[in-house]
């Protein structure tokens, strides 16, 4: 029952998906707004086939601010990296470069408002992230990192990348960590399994503190459903 709901899901969202992503490109071409809206089109039918065909549901734990944020969340599954689109209002999202790389994708990528990190994170890379999280921030919007740099397993608590200390000192902007325990029912092999996604939003940490406090409190708060 359980791989005969995946193939379910893996045949409905991907089907749907193609001609979604592939004509984010024309939203582009009206700006970052429709761009938003395409996406959060996207992220919405992910939560319906998820909760529909999977079983999968999720659940809010905390509150998040009511003005624009700097969040840094636990990163287990591609499911977060949808389903926070919606949930934090079309944020701006810091994407590593190898995706905004892609033809016509990344192009509509950067039009959304992605802000590109690059992995070997030198010190002209670095200001061009901040420059661009900077702009984002400007608009109004809040701003969405996934700090440990990949996909991690459950339990597995690796340092954050340098990435995030350079945003929270250039955005000074309130900052949420938010933990998540996707990876128990959407593991990265094997099949997808019905149960419920727990996102929790952490204590806000405001800007100013020094780096090893600002970091402890977030890596810490990250993983709080381990």
């Amino acid at each position: 029952m359980i791989w005969l709901r995946n193939w379910a899901f893996m045949l409905v969202f991907y089907t749907i998906s193609v001609p979604i992503v592939v004509t984010v490109p024309i939203s582009a071409l009206f700006g970052s707004r429709a761009v938003i809206v395409h996406s959060t089109i996207w992220t919405r039918f992910h939560r319906w086939c998820a909760r529909v065909i999977l079983g999968v549901h999720i659940r809010i734990e905390g509150t998040r601010p009511t003005e624009p944020a700097f969040y840094a969340c636990k990163h287990q599954a591609m499911f977060e990296t949808l389903e926070l689109q919606g949930l934090l209002d079309g944020p701006a999202i810091v994407l590593k470069r190898e995706l905004a790389d892609i033809p016509a994708w990344g192009w509509a990528a950067r039009r959304y408002g992605a802000i590109v990190v690059d992995r070997e994170a030198s010190a002209k890379a670095m200001r061009n992230m901040m420059r661009e999280a900077s702009a984002a921030k400007a608009t109004g919007r809040s701003i969405l990192i996934f700090p440990e740099g990949t996909r991690v397993l459950p339990g597995e608590h690796p340092p954050l990348k340098p990435g995030f200390a350079g945003l929270y000192r250039a955005l000074k902007m309130p900052t949420v960590p938010i933990a998540c325990d996707s990876g128990l029912v959407w593991p990265k092999k094997g099949p997808k399994l019905p149960g419920v996604i727990t996102f929790r939003f952490g204590e806000v940490v405001p800007p100013g503190l020094p780096r090893e406090e600002a970091e402890q409190r977030v890596h810490a708060a990250m993983n709080a459903l381990d």
